[in-house]
């Protein structure tokens, strides 16, 4: 006898459907009244490493956009290539108007993966608090403002919803991480700063890098040719990748 709950001859099961997104106003009236009581680079909801008993490393690269932060580090990615070694790369809006031809070939290229590094590279903030110099989101509004326009705009590019996201400057407050995550991304944070913002020489990044544990994220920049920041990768994985190093996008593990 036929179970009361099979599927009738002909008639298609219904497809899962996902989750309906919030919408900003709904999000301001949320968290209408929620004062936040953290603010860093590690809060709950923000990963900062692979999960437990994961030996690979995660490399992930910045790009910040805006003034002075819209060029394209092609050394970096064509050693990442040439070594076969997958990274996560967080594009902001910015960023992806001013390279939309490199866009098109880091998304087409299955060694890397798309995040989402925001519509203007802001802390976030529901109280505009500042990082580094840098003025933070002044309200619910403005994150999701920060947060969604680049998630729109990366819809649109490559067919699917980015899954993960980090802010300019990786800090955020605890009203802030629960936005994010009524939006559907993970916060990415970071085990090792593998370049300081950038700013490090490579022997330094180098040592950073090398020096990375297995299940680390690490962090970089992909936007600034000519600092350490590929001459210093360059030094570092060949001597992990000859240990047995694996290295892993964030959405193979994560």
């Amino acid at each position: 006898m036929a179970s009361a709950t099979a599927t009738a001859p002909g008639t298609a099961s219904a497809a899962p459907t996902a989750p309906r997104e919030p919408g900003r106003a709904e999000l301001v009236q949320r968290y209408a009244t929620l004062a936040p009581t953290g603010w860093g680079l590690d809060l709950p909801g923000v990963v900062t490493g692979l999960p437990d008993g994961r030996q690979a490393t995660a490399l992930t690269f910045d790009a910040c956009g805006g003034p002075g932060g819209s060029r394209y580090d092609a050394e970096l990615i064509d050693f990442l290539r040439a070594h076969d070694v997958p990274a996560t790369l967080f594009l902001n809006a910015r960023w992806i108007d001013a390279n939309p031809h490199v866009f098109e070939q880091l998304a087409a290229d299955p060694l890397f993966e798309i995040g989402n590094h925001g519509t203007v590279h802001r802390p976030l903030s529901v109280t505009g608090r500042s990082a580094e110099g840098i003025a933070g989101t002044g309200g619910v509004g403005e994150v999701y403002d920060e947060v969604a326009g680049n998630a729109h705009k990366l819809t649109e590019l490559l067919g699917r919803p980015p899954r993960f996201f980090r802010s300019g400057t990786a800090y955020y407050d605890d009203v802030a991480v629960r936005v994010v995550a009524d939006l559907g991304e993970r916060i990415a944070g970071f085990t090792v700063n593998a370049d300081g913002g950038a700013t490090l020489p490579a022997a330094e990044v180098r040592q950073e890098v090398a020096s990375a544990p297995p299940g680390a994220i690490v962090i970089g920049h992909m936007n600034q040719p000519g600092r350490g920041t590929a001459r210093g990768v360059a030094a570092a994985l060949p001597g992990l990748l000859a240990a047995g190093r694996r290295f892993v996008r964030l959405s193979d593990v994560l």
